[in-house]
Parts: structure tokens; sequence; C-alpha cells
């Protein structure tokens, strides 16, 4: 099974830079001109243009490109967490709160420039084994 990561985005073109510029990813195809497929990372990222203010599907809220919380989101799993966040807040990103250390590693939690969250991740021992149950 493949898996990809849909991320809806208002301003394509301003989606890539992002997505570039911030975590490195690079577009590989681009379909019509409201859809671009970014690699680099461990799936596909597609980034979807999406009116503000459309409903994804019948009888759901609308898209909104404020700062928005959703139950699922996108972890980057990074080498250098402090060179990463420098990148991610010079392209746009947002450090939500300072970066947290936990037993596993360290972790920035961030909004891209569309509201959607991400995290940077960087791992340290055996990441999250070490908080595994056995």
């Amino acid at each position: 099974m493949e898996v990809r990561a849909c991320v809806d985005v208002e301003d394509l073109d301003r989606a890539i830079a992002f997505y570039s510029q911030a975590l490195g990813l690079k577009p590989s195809r681009r379909f019509r001109n409201d859809w671009a497929e970014m690699a680099g990372a461990s799936i596909a990222i597609d980034l979807l243009v999406k009116n503000s203010g459309t409903a994804p599907c019948p009888g759901s809220s609308v898209r909104s490109y404020g700062r928005h919380w959703t139950p699922v989101h996108l972890d980057f799993v990074v080498t250098n967490l402090d060179e990463a966040v420098q990148r991610a807040t010079a392209a746009g990103a947002v450090l939500e709160h300072d970066i947290e250390t936990q037993k596993w590693g360290r972790m920035a939690n961030f909004a891209d420039p569309f509201g959607h969250g991400f995290c940077l991740i960087e791992f340290r021992g055996r990441g999250y084994d070490e908080i595994a149950a056995t």
C-alpha cells in the first residue's frame, strides 16, 4: 500500500516555495495548475489548491487558511533541529512555542502559511523506543 499526504493550500506557487525552502522538499510533478507533488520525504506530499470557504464534503465545515486545528498533521524527522527551525521560520513558518525536549528527542511545533500544523522532530538515543512499552 502506498501512502500519500495531501495538503490543501490557497496558492500553489507560494506553497511550493514554502515547502521547498522550509523543509527541503522538491516539486517532482505538476498536475494541472492546481496540484503539485512534492518529493524528498518518505512519502509523496501533494499540494492541492482549494479555495477558502469551500467545503471538502457535504455537511462539513468550510476550509479556512487561518491557523486551525486538525487531528492529522505531518511530522518531519530532521538530523539538526536548530538548523531546521531556522530554515522553517525563515521560509515563513510560525514557531508556536519553545522547542520541547523529551526522553526520545526534541520537537518544534509550527504552523505553515496556510494554517496547517506540522512538527519537526530530532530523535535522540533510540528515538521513540526510549519510551516504548516492552
